[in-house]
């Protein structure tokens, strides 16, 4: 796997992610986790299709994936929000 990040925008990012956070969740403290998770992704214009895609996230990266591919489902149409039944179980 590459970088998930280009080199000439790992600072700029590292630092958006950070305020990204911090205005989300409110200061980091030791062992507490983010309430609000977030995805930032960045890439050229007109380099988008066959060119990079930079991710940053404030999360685990399965939990980031979960939540990109429930967005993903969204968007195309192929999300069915559970009935009050399943979310109870």
């Amino acid at each position: 796997m590459t970088d998930p990040i280009q080199a000439q925008y790992l600072a700029r990012m590292n630092r958006l992610a950070r305020q990204i956070d911090e205005e989300l969740n409110g200061r980091r403290k030791p062992g507490k986790k983010p309430k609000l998770g977030f995805i930032l992704l960045t890439a050229e214009f007109g380099k988008i299709d066959g060119g990079r895609v930079n991710y940053i996230s404030n999360g685990e990266r399965a939990d980031m994936i979960a939540m990109l591919r429930e967005y993903l489902a969204r968007v195309d149409g192929r999300y069915v929000e559970p009935s009050q039944s399943e979310q109870q179980q």
